[in-house]
């Protein structure tokens, strides 16, 4: 019934996918690595923010940040990101308010 002459060059190869679970420690791993390397976009996007801003409080700096980053990230990493930033001199805290950031470059 069948033309028994027939050949074909495509080769269909069939895999099984198979799903990685990963455990609890896994993930949190994997993500401290991403955030370490999102961490320079973090500072960009915050010296870009107090830049324009000059002076602004904790809260609306947040606010701002999680607008501006395509990601999510949790406030206390941005915090750190912060008090790095304030290490290297891009900040300072306010002298009359410690919730408020002043720009300095």
């Amino acid at each position: 019934m069948g033309n028994a002459g027939f050949t074909n060059k495509l080769v269909r190869i069939v895999v099984n996918q198979i799903q990685a679970r990963e455990t609890k420690e896994e993930a949190d791993q994997t993500e401290a690595r991403v955030f370490e390397d999102r961490q320079y976009q973090v500072d960009a996007a915050i010296v870009r923010i107090m830049k324009y801003r000059k002076t602004l409080s904790h809260n609306l700096l947040l606010a701002e940040l999680f607008q501006q980053l395509a990601f999510p990230c949790r406030g206390a990493d941005v915090k750190k990101r912060i008090e790095s930033l304030i290490e290297r001199e891009y900040l300072e805290r306010d002298p009359e308010n410690a919730n408020v950031y002043n720009y300095l470059a």
